[in-house]
């Protein structure tokens, strides 16, 4: 996820504005100089800027420890993309072995949730389903992917389709797995078209439009 937020209301809006235009024209260090700024100041929606930009190598050698730092200070602020970021990266040091970095994760997806970020169902969903810093519980991964899915994220369809169709813990519907499916498929999900076609073989009645 890669967004670039813009200023509500601020004392500085015009200078802010205008390195979002920078940052817009591939001017990424000018803009990166009046984030920076604006960010020591404490405003948040520059923190956040100043860490997507360092977390994506913009104009800048990529720095995630960098990144991760003006993140969570946005993130504090309650900024919600610099939540689930946050949370992607502590997710990524987990993947690579870093203690507690999944327990992080889902402190930060959690807080993610609350803003609103749909994608965060899904990820907090998969670390319940893997017991990554949590004890695994497929019924809650079940509730956090339909969650997401009903908000029309598509890799949580798959999920929740996945679950309804062959999950171990939750009431089987191929009806709803087809349904998800479906709708997965028409965003783009190509992934989804495999599970399609097994469980058209597996039970055909039930991709019978």
């Amino acid at each position: 996820m890669i967004i670039l937020l813009g200023l509500t209301l601020c004392v500085w809006s015009g200078d802010f504005d205008q390195a979002v235009k920078d940052y817009n024209q591939g001017n990424y260090i000018k803009a990166l100089n009046v984030f920076y700024v604006l960010a020591k100041k404490g405003d948040a929606q520059a923190q956040y800027n100043v860490g997507l930009i360092y977390a994506n190598g913009k104009g800048v050698k990529a720095d995630v420890s960098e990144a991760m730092q003006w993140y969570e200070k946005a993130a504090k602020q309650g900024i919600g993309t610099a939540q689930y970021n946050l949370a992607q990266l502590y997710y990524q040091k987990g993947e690579n072995g870093e203690p507690h970095a999944y327990e992080k994760a889902k402190y930060w997806y959690e807080k993610a949730i609350k803003n609103s970020i749909k994608e965060a169902y899904n990820n907090l969903a998969s670390l319940y389903m893997d017991a990554k810093g949590v004890a695994k519980d497929e019924k809650r991964a079940f509730e956090l992917f339909a969650k997401a899915a009903d908000l029309g994220d598509s890799a949580a369809q798959v999920n929740v389709a996945v679950m309804y169709a062959w999950g171990k813990e939750v009431k089987h519907d191929k009806m709803k797995a087809y349904e998800n499916l479906k709708k997965a498929l028409k965003s783009g999900k190509s992934e989804a078209s495999e599970y399609l076609d097994r469980l058209c073989k597996e039970s055909a009645w039930v991709c019978q439009d």
